[in-house]
C-alpha cells in the first residue's frame, strides 16, 4: 500500500537579517551608535545619551564599548 501524501508549499515570512555597520552619514564620531540606531530602528540622539550615560555610572564601561565596536564593526 503506498499513500500519496501531498505536500503543500508553506511560504515562511521571515524578517530580513540586519546587519550591524557603522554609519556615514549620521556619523559623529565613528558611527557606531548611528548604525546601532538604524538597526535598532530608533533615534541616534537616544543612544548617544545612553552611551554617555553608560560612561558616566558605568566607570567608563560605555567608552569601551564604543572602542571595541569602533574596531570590530565594518562601515556601511
Amino acid at each position: 500500500m503506498t499513500e500519496n501524501f501531498a505536500t503543500s508549499t508553506q511560504t515562511t515570512t521571515e524578517s530580513p537579517v540586519r546587519k550591524f555597520r557603522r554609519s556615514r552619514e549620521d556619523a559623529m564620531i565613528a558611527g557606531v551608535c548611528a548604525g546601532a540606531a538604524k538597526g535598532l530602528s530608533v533615534d541616534a540622539t537616544i543612544l548617544r545619551v545612553l552611551l554617555v550615560a553608560a560612561t558616566l555610572l558605568g566607570f567608563g564601561a560605555g567608552i569601551v564599548i564604543y572602542l571595541v565596536c569602533w574596531v570590530l564593526v565594518p562601515q556601511e
